[in-house]
């Protein structure tokens, strides 16, 4: 069991405004700039202490009719290959149209768990409408209105039960997920580094069928490569690769300590692989930033260190990241990437004494004083490192609601002037003294 919670349905019944309101962010989704749905398909959503990754499949159909219930059909069969939950969302004005029927009948084929999702209740009336919904046959079904979010917490508190957000493979050893879009060179950069004799690990209890992990230990490196690339090719995934590579990169991701992003240097940094960086941010991930095929560019103008200055400044502000020039294929610099992944594990498991903490930051903050707020002075008395598995550090200090973003991002640039956190997101917290 994982923590994938996947919406499905058709257009236009509120994914988008119900998805908006897990996040607790108003994502600009409702722009009509084509293309703005599709940077937005996942985020990562918190409740009651479960962390999940939510999926809204509707940024991945093109609307022309006839492709369209095609492509909501076959978005429906990998969420149900791939989710760990599935929120099958309906609309009340519309009531139960063609297209819903035959979603609930792929939906009740398979052995996920489903929960069917009125939206749009938001009066008496509808209320009584809701209840044909029932006729779908679904179990768990929720009347909720996303546009005023009534009905939405008493959904999540039972989505949650049906999750599980712990790690599956209970190991020391460093997992490096290897992430990217299709035909980027995952497959090649896996093979070259373990050779074709992949000892593959498939019989350790919770090792999902849909991820390998590999054991790799040479030259006295040790850690466990989980590889979504190698995995079964599935007959009707090219119709809508995207969201199935998609969905194979947040499972690996959830998995691993140490995501290893792999982008196409003829292509550059786009949307898709910006999502994924975003995601491995907000999961608190390390990252490595690997340029593959740069042998097919390098021949070009471009030098390495202006593609990385751009690279750089679409990362912002968390560009602290290692970044290497590759060729899976020519075996180039590969073995540097792995070195650069071990090391930014370290950097995630790094702790640093309270005492040379307080050392290093109270110089840093005796040089830039936190602005003053209203004529209040804000004074930060002391630092300590949080015992999280990611580095996070809490600020005592007397008004901590008044520190601004833009301090909380000098004190995260002096952590990392001071101390290696690079390719590591860092917490800042301020609490009250």
């Amino acid at each position: 069991m994982g923590n994938i919670v996947a919406v499905v349905g058709r257009p236009n019944v509120g994914k988008s405004t119900f998805y908006n309101r897990m996040l607790g962010e108003r994502q600009a989704i409702i722009d009509d700039i084509s293309g703005v749905t599709r940077d937005r398909q996942y985020g990562v959503s918190n409740w009651n202490g479960k962390t999940f990754t939510i999926i809204d499949t509707g940024g991945f159909v093109e609307s022309s009719d006839d492709v369209f219930e095609k492509a909501i059909r076959s978005q429906v069969r990998i969420a149900i290959e791939e989710a760990d939950v599935i929120l099958f969302m309906v609309d009340v004005t519309t009531g139960i149209t063609d297209l819903d029927e035959s979603v609930a009948n792929l939906l009740r084929r398979s052995d996920k768990k489903v929960f069917l999702v009125v939206n749009k209740v938001d009066n008496q009336q509808r209320m009584l409408e809701a209840n044909e919904f029932w006729s779908l046959g679904f179990d768990d079904t929720y009347f909720l209105s996303s546009l005023t979010g009534s009905g939405t917490g008493d959904l999540l508190d039972e989505v949650v039960q049906h999750i599980d957000d712990s790690d599956n493979l209970k190991t020391d050893l460093p997992k490096f997920a290897i992430v990217g879009q299709p035909n980027v060179g995952k497959s090649s950069l896996v093979n070259a580094l373990l050779g074709e004799d992949r000892n593959i690990v498939t019989d350790i209890a919770g090792t999902t069928r849909d991820s390998i992990h590999t054991k790799y230990n040479k030259f006295g490196k040790e850690f466990y490569i989980i590889d979504t690339a190698g995995i079964r090719k599935k007959s009707r995934v090219h119709e809508n690769l995207e969201f199935y590579s998609v969905m194979r990169a947040i499972r690996a991701m959830e998995e691993a300590d140490v995501c290893i992003l792999m982008i196409d240097a003829q292509t550059g940094i786009e949307a898709q692989d910006m999502s994924i960086f975003r995601i491995a941010i907000k999961r608190n991930k390390g990252i490595v930033l690997l340029v593959n095929k740069w042998d097919l560019v390098a021949k070009e103008t471009n030098t390495a260190r202006d593609f990385e200055k751009d690279l750089r400044n679409r990362l912002a502000p968390f560009n602290d990241i290692p970044i290497i020039f590759v060729s899976a294929l020519e075996k180039q610099r590969i073995f540097k990437s792995i070195d650069a992944a071990l090391q930014v594990h370290e950097n995630r498991n790094r702790k640093i004494k309270t005492s040379e903490l307080n050392e290093v930051m109270q110089d840093a903050i005796e040089r830039y004083k936190p602005p003053v707020h209203r004529g209040k002075f804000i004074t930060i008395k002391y630092v300590t490192q949080l015992p999280t598995y990611y580095p996070a550090f809490a600020f005592f200090c007397n008004h901590p609601k008044h520190v601004k973003e833009p301090y909380k991002n000098y004190l995260e640039n002096q952590l990392r002037k001071n101390f290696n956190f690079s390719g590591v997101p860092i917490g800042i917290f301020l609490r009250q003294k």
